[in-house]
């Protein structure tokens, strides 16, 4: 396990440590997702940041891609790139936007919907796993902070 028991609450810790452990954090979850990921052997191959597109605009319904990359935190290119490969993969579609001719939205395609059903299990279960300790409160307070992390890098 991943942790240390002699940090005291009163001890100052360096920022440093403290996104050191986010990151340790972080891989572990990674780790044992793509562990879980790979017993499902799925036909299609879906990285981090491809299934990250794909939850996001499932959870949109539909979405434009200016909106996808901001919600996602990245440049409007690298989403282009994204969504072209997963649009050859027919995992994405574009659809015209009713509101707007000329402008194009996002949506998954139910081949998509099929295989994100599992993954989306095991991301939740192995969420649960990590915060089953956490109260309704503390888990709050957590992705508060971490909020105000990316906040504060974006202030800069």
């Amino acid at each position: 396990m991943i942790h240390s028991n002699s940090s005291k609450p009163d001890q100052n810790h360096l920022a440093v440590d403290v996104v050191h452990v986010l990151i340790k954090t972080n891989h572990y979850f990674n780790r044992e997702f793509e562990k879980r990921l790979s017993s499902l052997e799925m036909p299609i191959t879906l990285s981090g940041s491809r299934l990250r597109v794909l939850t996001m605009v499932g959870k949109m319904g539909e979405i434009r891609m200016s909106q996808l990359a901001e919600k996602l935190g990245v440049q409007a290119g690298t989403v282009t790139d994204l969504v072209d490969a997963l649009q050859r993969d027919k995992l994405i579609s574009r659809v015209p936007d009713p509101k707007d001719r000329r402008a194009m939205l996002l949506k998954l395609t139910e081949k998509a919907e099929k295989h994100l059903e599992p993954i989306h299990v095991i991301q939740s279960e192995l969420a649960e796993k990590m915060l089953k300790r956490f109260s309704p409160e503390q888990r709050y307070q957590l992705i508060h902070l971490l909020e105000g992390m990316m906040d504060n890098l974006n202030l800069d």
